[in-house]
């Protein structure tokens, strides 16, 4: 198979790019409407969220289909790797077209129902209204580009979100500074972008790969349970993780009347964003080798491409986000001048470092977990310590100790770091290797 012949670093920098650019998509976003106001980007970093609350149900699939798909590729079994595909594409598909509607219709009711800041409330109506009907566009783009990556091609996804991130670009400049739109202009100008990546995956999953030629099949049955048993302790872990920044966002919003604290999140996290996609994109690239080999039975080197991912992972992340702290004053005049936000945001992302290291470490080894079959044991440890040390942390530190969104920051630091000394230990412990899916 073409794409076993992949190393770590051929799958790491196409992938690193495109979530790259799908950062600075968000990043070009929060700079053009900071010229509308910091109400405007709170308001939008807040809408953000809920979307993606909204949408988990699409991960139950998509999060298994590729454990499913790498593993059937390693064992040079193409065609049940197409079925996966196809199961997956069909339920995202409804869940999809379901929630864009119900998002289009009610969005001003879900955001009166979190208790969005009323100064957010209006822009953060308008975006979701735009961009969460459309969601149906999150449902389906990463289900071709994870099948185009899961047979080795990370190139193609890298160029369609490129190619979207400029006519977003280009569309954001003609809304808000030609038509004046705000808010509005920016989600239209997102939605469109979307659609360009949507058909951009599309094609070239069609073009460049060819297991719907390999005529064997499995039953839908088993496919579909295999999915299922990686997929939906995924999604409950990222159910609770959204349900629980959707927990640590109110208590943002209950801290001030005038969104400060929460714009001042959304500004730390679209820089630390920049670190954060190194190791996601990591994890990604050895998801995908795990797959691979744990397909072929390849079980030691499995184990030592994880660890060395994860090494790689925490010193770039530990480099990028201490430079962003130091510079933090510069970077910030990107967004502001507003003397008191800047200095917020760099007390953010000083914590940010340790917030990063941890979750790199929890990206690498959580990610292998799942690709191996092992994730109920990622979605108990997330259970826990999401709510005891990142809600909780955000109370206590930010609310009972009125360190307001510092202390926020110190409890998501502490959740991510317990829980990436959890995935250590667990993959230390060598369990993963009872849990291939073909073998089973």
């Amino acid at each position: 198979m073409e794409g076993e012949r992949k190393t770590l670093r051929q799958l790491f920098i196409p992938i690193c790019l495109e979530v790259l650019f799908h950062m600075l998509a968000g990043m070009v976003d929060t700079m053009m409407l900071s010229s509308v106001g910091d109400q405007a980007v709170g308001a939008v970093g807040t809408a953000n969220t809920y979307i993606g609350i909204f949408i988990i149900m699409f991960s139950i699939i998509s999060s298994g289909m590729i454990a499913v798909m790498t593993q059937y590729i390693g064992a040079d079994r193409k065609g049940v790797a197409y079925q996966a595909r196809q199961l997956g594409l069909m339920f995202n598909a409804v869940i999809g077209a379901v929630l864009s509607i119900l998002l289009f219709c009610l969005a001003g009711k879900v955001l009166a129902l979190v208790g969005v800041a009323q100064q957010l409330h209006g822009y953060a109506a308008v975006y979701l209204r735009i961009v969460g009907g459309c969601c149906i566009l999150n449902a389906l783009i990463p289900i071709f580009s994870s099948y185009l990556r899961a047979f080795g091609h990370t190139k193609e996804p890298l160029a369609a979100t490129m190619a979207g991130n400029v006519i977003n670009l280009i569309l954001n400049s003609l809304f808000l500074f030609g038509f004046h739109m705000g808010v509005m202009g920016v989600a239209i100008a997102t939605v469109i972008s979307r659609m360009l990546n949507l058909v951009l995956v599309v094609v070239a999953s069609r073009r460049l790969v060819d297991a719907w030629k390999d005529p064997e099949r499995i039953s839908n049955k088993v496919v579909l349970k295999q999915i299922v048993s990686i997929g939906l302790p995924s999604a409950m872990e990222t159910g609770l993780y959204n349900f629980a920044m959707m927990l640590i966002i109110r208590f943002l919003n209950q801290m001030d009347a005038d969104g400060i604290n929460v714009t001042a999140r959304s500004y730390a996290a679209q820089i630390s964003n920049f670190a954060y996609c190194a190791g996601a994109a990591l994890a990604q690239a050895n998801a995908i080798l795990t797959g691979w080999r744990i397909g072929a039975g390849e079980y030691e080197e499995c184990d030592k491409g994880t660890k060395k991912a994860a090494v790689i992972g925490i010193i770039v992340a530990a480099v990028l986000e201490s430079s962003f702290a130091l510079t933090s004053g510069l970077l910030m005049r990107i967004f502001t001048d507003d003397p008191a936000m800047i200095t917020l945001v760099g007390k953010l992302l000083a914590v940010d470092i340790f917030l990063e290291i941890g979750r790199t470490t929890n990206l690498v080894f959580g990610n292998a977990l799942k690709t191996s079959g092992d994730a109920i044991f990622t979605t108990v440890i997330g259970a826990v310590f999401m709510y005891l040390c990142a809600v909780g942390g955000t109370w206590f530190f930010g609310i009972h100790l009125g360190m307001m969104v510092v202390g926020a920051y110190i409890g998501l630091a502490m959740d991510e770091c317990v829980r990436a000394v959890c995935m250590f230990l667990r993959w230390l412990s060598g369990r993963w290797k009872e849990k291939s899916l073909i073998r089973s």
